[in-house]
């Protein structure tokens, strides 16, 4: 069995794919409150701008985790192909949810659905990760573990998508950003403790790209993208503030008149 090192960069990767889990979901949450209180092709571009704000964060989160993995006795490497597979499906499943959520009159129900649809789609793209993954040996999973770790995901998406249709203040979303990071670190560290590794020697090259040549400046792009757009939304004029100036404009233009 080879030994499994989650922290080989000690505290950095836990923490920094913590801040990105936290990012994600924070700048998810806004954007589906923006989405909430407007109409037409602004809240369809809101949600859209939601479900990759989350779904980035989420694939982030892994991801930075990944650089700190390593296994005793063997290389890792990557899947290209199937790695970005995973972030697509991430995409994919948490726009489902997020646009369930966003269009369905009945919220009760469509927090069940979506969060159900997210929550599993999470958990996919997290085990999709794992199956990208290159090395010499044999990797197994603790059933018992990884259905925790799933019931996490669940659970972690339907809290994130109640939060975005009952949350409005800055100061709620950001309590509620910090816990929903911690809910996506917790599902990924217990799937990754539910994985064993049996190391059989070998000499032979191994396929797949290496996390720092291929995950890691995928990462920081992605990060990237988190902040540019969290500074977007952060200068943008919410839908009251819009009113407002419209409002103030008013009396304005029929003075001029």
């Amino acid at each position: 069995m080879g030994h499994l090192d989650h922290a080989t960069f000690g505290w950095l990767t836990p923490a920094l794919s913590y801040v990105m889990a936290c990012i994600g979901a924070a700048l998810g949450l806004r954007c589906t409150v923006r989405a909430l209180g407007a109409t037409g092709r602004s809240r369809r571009n809101w949600l859209v701008t939601a479900a990759s704000a989350i779904g980035t964060g989420i694939w982030t989160m892994h991801f930075v985790a990944m650089l700190g993995f390593g296994v005793s006795g063997t290389d890792i490497r990557y899947d290209v192909p199937l790695t970005v597979l995973s972030l697509l499906v991430a995409m994919t499943v948490v726009s489902a949810g997020v646009f369930v959520v966003g269009y369905s009159r009945d919220r009760t129900r469509a927090l069940l659905i979506g969060g159900l649809t997210t929550g599993l789609g999470v958990a996919s793209m997290h085990y999709l990760g794992m199956a990208a993954m290159r090395l010499h040996g044999d990797v197994t999973y603790d059933p018992v573990l990884v259905a925790l770790s799933v019931l996490i995901a669940v659970v972690a998406a339907t809290a994130a998508l109640w939060a975005a249709l009952n949350i409005k203040s800055p100061s709620a979303v950001t309590v509620a950003s910090l816990v929903m990071g911690a809910a996506v670190s917790s599902m990924h560290y217990t799937g990754m403790f539910a994985v064993s590794v049996r190391v059989t020697p070998s000499g032979g090259v191994l396929p797949g790209a290496t996390a720092m040549q291929f995950i890691f400046p995928l990462a920081v792009g992605l990060g990237s993208y988190l902040f540019l757009t969290s500074a977007f939304v952060a200068l943008s004029p919410t839908t009251g503030e819009r009113e407002a100036s419209a409002s103030a404009q008013q009396p304005v233009e029929s003075a001029v008149r």
